[in-house]
């Protein structure tokens, strides 16, 4: 018999084979500073790309107020226990109803992570009789939800509705074998690519196929459709999606999350989500400071206009100057190169210590192998300064990746 942790420590897995040269500066780094679009990163100013913040929010100073005067009344502890026990208050209801008529749902389920309430959802929802079928690009949290299922899951190739149909029809007969039902899994705004799921799409489908639909919005609410309330609404279907899910993580500058949908599926997840039953309460600061933002987002439209007049700026520029940003139709921004880890290690070195600018890196095994993915989001705190440095630093990074400068110098770093 083998000890447990022998494989750990000979295998540190894709990512993790990269500590030494990673750790500390391209994974777990320190931005220091107020959140913002410039920050401090090893002591120098940087403009920050890497930052969820789409609407200004953390730092805003009406969100401030509220969330120091929340912290000041209740402290960070109350409620204590879980919802069903001792944690649960009217302003965790209000919270939910103004969540709920905000979605244009019958009720909301307010929950304490995204990650782990998408996991624990999944795991509620859905028997061992039922099948699933899932975007193979969804998320992380998606994708740990659907490994606890227990029946029959199916993958469709990413935003392809040929594919998902050919799932359905799979999947239509196991369920019809099996008394069971068919739940189908799509992002909103797919967070690597910035693409927008084809929620209008895949419910027209509903019209040959039994089935329900859940729809994981991160991204997409507050940055899409009428007062930032999502993709649903970006695209008029919000009627068809079954469970809508969002969090609080992007555009909020917060934490927790939530779903919404008709008032028996809220109640059975009330009833059902493990890591909900379980959990401590959301604390107080976290939901009054998310009712402030929430009405934020419901009378201030200037922030949605600022962010999107940012992206469209970014978005804009990259493509003009030749850049590669897939079939992003949101605040999302991906530029895509080919290189390998070590070059791009190089080159985001290059980028944050000779030009200032701070992104985020996309590496095997997220995306495939030999391609480099840099990913930048937007915010209302951008300038249009901060684009023009940007994608005139990019150029000169591209050049220096295509002549093999970054490999050369990865060679030396090895």
């Amino acid at each position: 018999m083998k000890d447990l942790f022998e494989r750990i420590v000979k295998d540190k897995g894709p990512l993790g084979k990269w500590a030494k040269q990673a750790e500390g500066y391209y994974v777990f780094p320190k931005l220091e500073g107020e959140i913002s679009n410039r920050m401090r990163f090893n002591g120098k100013e940087v403009i920050t790309w890497s930052i969820n913040d789409y609407l200004g929010l953390a730092n805003h100073p009406e969100v401030r107020k509220v969330d120091a005067e929340a912290a000041k009344e209740y402290g960070m502890a109350y409620p204590m226990g879980a919802r069903m026990m001792s944690g649960h208050t009217k302003f965790h209801e209000q919270l939910e109803q103004e969540l709920a008529d905000f979605e244009q749902k019958e009720a909301a389920y307010l929950v304490n992570f995204g990650y782990q309430g998408m996991v624990s959802a999944i795991d509620a929802l859905v028997s061992k009789n039922d099948v699933i079928v899932y975007d193979m690009d969804a998320h992380a949290c998606i994708i740990d939800g659907v490994r606890l299922h227990p029946g029959k899951r199916f993958t469709f190739k990413h935003n392809d509705i040929q594919s998902l149909e050919k799932n359905l029809q799979r999947a239509t007969k196991i369920a019809e074998e099996h008394n069971g039902g068919i739940l189908v899994i799509s992002e909103g705004v797919f967070g690597m690519r910035g693409e927008q799921g084809k929620l209008k799409e895949i419910i027209d489908l509903k019209k040959e196929y039994n089935f329900r639909l859940l729809v994981d919005d991160a991204h997409g609410f507050g940055t899409l459709g009428k007062e930032g309330r999502g993709t649903g609404f970006e695209q008029g279907v919000q009627d068809g999606i079954d469970v809508y899910f969002a969090t609080f993580a992007k555009s909020m500058a917060g934490i927790g999350a939530f779903f919404a949908a008709d008032k028996d599926i809220i109640q059975y997840l009330q009833y059902n989500m493990r890591s909900q039953m379980f959990a401590k309460s959301l604390p107080m600061p976290m939901v009054k400071g998310a009712l402030k933002r929430l009405d934020m987002l419901r009378t201030m439209p200037e922030l949605k206009e600022k962010l999107w007049e940012n992206v469209d700026a970014l978005q804009n520029g990259l493509k003009e100057n030749g850049f590669d940003i897939g079939k992003t139709n949101t605040c999302v921004t991906p530029v895509f190169l080919e290189g390998d880890i070590p070059e791009a290690m190089a080159m985001v070195n290059d980028l944050r210590e000779n030009h200032g600018i701070f992104c985020s890196i996309v590496v095997y095994p997220v995306i495939p192998k030999g391609m480099i993915l840099l990913r930048l989001i937007p915010t209302t705190t951008h300038t249009l300064e901060d684009v023009a440095v940007t994608i005139e630093s990019f150029s000169a990074i591209r050049t220096k990746l295509k002549k093999g400068i970054y490999k050369r110098i990865a060679a030396t770093m090895t």
